[in-house]
């Protein structure tokens, strides 16, 4: 048995896919399989797959399409190891990425049952002000944090960012124990299993860049607003708690569509959830005007 199985759901991403399989070749960690799932794809993906002379390589196929969250769960379904741990595949991981979290996990007791790490963005060319501002608004204390099922009102406040589809580590037992990833999401699935694995136990942290993100570009605004209302409408009841307790919990989602709609020169939609959301903090205005200011260039070149 294999110490950590790697799932890798792809969709017609055959040109990418060398970076994100060579990067998992290369850890320091090497007692591991590697499980791709290929979507269903119309490119050359399972020529790619199949040309790799790696016992640890195990190519898998969906006859149709049925999304990211339904390829993952074909990964853990096939999945010998102790440990599962999700790479997206246009992404790759720093070498000692399994290595390091693995001998986190093993350190410590067993209500830890999985581990993240910190995140690098790749051939990052957006303006110097756009990245400070953007690093300033997710400037946030919980980023990094440790802990179990008291994280999971940051994770729904969109506080805590841990992009798991890319970095989470987990038992193996707990994906399975809570049915591995929903299907019915298209988007905010690694949110959504995140807060279940919390139900099940402690998230530790690598206080490292260890996974290196390629931007893919953002979804229409629309999208998101509807894949964000089944997200808060599934977790209803912890919402109404938190939000009993002082969390304004729909509210921060309302600020991160306000975004969305105002980067793309929707400014009715924008200022209608910019007026029901929480209040900017200070570190998050920057962040707003330069949203605002990409809607207006948006707005002038159409």
């Amino acid at each position: 048995m294999p110490t950590v199985s790697v799932v890798v759901p792809t969709y017609n991403r055959a040109d990418a896919l060398p970076r994100t399989i060579d990067s998992v070749l290369d850890q320091t960690l090497e007692d591991f399989e590697l499980l791709v799932v290929d979507d269903a794809s119309e490119d050359h993906t399972e020529s790619v797959v199949t040309g790799y002379d790696d016992p640890r390589v195990t190519y898998l196929a969906h006859e149709t399409n049925r999304g990211g969250s339904a390829a993952r769960n074909t990964g853990i379904e096939h999945a010998e190891g102790e440990y599962v741990a999700f790479l997206d595949s246009d992404d790759e991981w720093l070498p000692r990425k399994l290595e390091r979290q693995v001998w986190t996990l093993q350190a410590r007791s067993e209500e830890w049952v999985a581990a993240y790490c910190g995140v690098e963005i790749a051939g990052d060319r957006h303006p110097l002000y756009e990245r400070l501002a953007s690093a300033i608004s997710r400037k946030k204390h919980t980023e990094g944090d440790e802990g179990g099922e008291e994280l999971i009102g940051d994770v729904l406040a969109d506080e805590l960012h841990t992009s798991a589809g890319s970095t989470l580590l987990v038992r193996t037992e707990v994906a399975r124990a809570i049915d591995g990833f929903d299907e019915s999401f298209d988007r905010f699935q690694d949110p959504e299993f995140l807060i279940r694995v919390l139900r099940r136990g402690k998230l530790a942290y690598v206080d490292d860049q260890l996974v290196r993100r390629y931007a893919t570009g953002s979804p229409p605004p629309e999208a998101v607003r509807k894949a964000d209302e089944h997200y808060l409408e599934t977790f209803s009841e912890t919402v109404e708690h938190l939000e009993a307790q002082g969390r304004d919990i729909t509210g921060a989602h309302d600020y991160m569509l306000a975004r969305l709609y105002l980067s793309e020169g929707d400014f009715r939609q924008g200022a209608r959830h910019l007026v029901a959301a929480k209040r900017p903090e200070p570190r998050q205005v920057p962040g707003l005007a330069y949203v605002v200011g990409t809607g207006v260039r948006r707005k002038v070149r159409s």
